[in-house]
């Protein structure tokens, strides 16, 4: 997976890059951890400059895979809060679009299974 961070009215520094890339390790369990060709586009920063309290933070993670594309975005008062949240919404779109695909597998054997059952073979 290749990860490209952009920081928006504010400068990402190294503590929350390091923070950013130990939480988006995680969703590589999600993906095949060999596929270069899944892309994952990050955009930290503040909703504006003149806001001095309140969900003044935003993450937002786009991830971009071979026919499919998943989008989370969180607004939180603290950065790290804001990633945790953005991670986890993402953590939801994968598990559902791997239900999908497994569920999609399953219905096809039993449709193929209840075929064969009812094919008669004479001999």
């Amino acid at each position: 997976m290749r990860i490209n961070e952009k920081g928006t009215n504010m400068n990402i520094t190294a503590e929350i890059k390091d923070y950013l890339y130990k939480k988006l390790a995680y969703l590589e369990k999600f993906l095949s951890k060999k596929d270069e060709s899944v892309m994952c586009d990050v955009e930290l920063g503040m909703i504006s400059r003149h806001h001095k309290s309140g969900d003044v933070f935003r993450a937002e993670i786009n991830l971009q895979m071979p026919g499919k594309s998943l989008r989370a975005e969180a607004e939180m008062g603290d950065i790290y809060a804001a990633i945790d949240i953005a991670k986890d919404e993402m953590v939801r779109e994968l598990q559902v679009t791997k239900d999908k695909k497994v569920s999609k597998v399953r219905r096809g054997g039993a449709k193929v299974k209840n075929i064969t059952k009812n094919l008669s073979i004479k001999n």
